[in-house]
């Protein structure tokens, strides 16, 4: 099966395609959308260090969480109590 391109009856090659110059309302939209672009950028990294510096809270607290209970003895554990044990004279 032959493809027929359509060719200039002068034998020349068609002109090649341009891109079309940016009008002021797409150059307009174009640079808000880099700002923008900018900004995300900007916050995420803003976010990513938070999350950093809150794992290495999160990591500090696990390990003295740990630290405190290999400290306490069985004998420090806290007994079962019942809450009616614990409920105020005037019931």
């Amino acid at each position: 099966m032959q493809h027929n391109t359509p060719s200039p009856a002068n034998g020349q090659t068609p002109p090649k395609a341009t891109m079309p110059t940016p009008d002021g309302e797409t150059e307009r939209r174009l640079v808000a959308l880099e700002i923008k672009a900018s900004y995300a950028d900007d916050w995420l990294d803003t976010l990513n260090r938070l999350v950093a510096r809150q794992q290495d809270q999160i990591d500090r607290l696990s390990a003295e969480v740990r630290q405190l209970r290999q400290q306490l003895s069985p004998t420090d554990a806290p007994t079962w109590r019942s809450l009616r044990d614990e409920l105020p004279p005037h019931y």
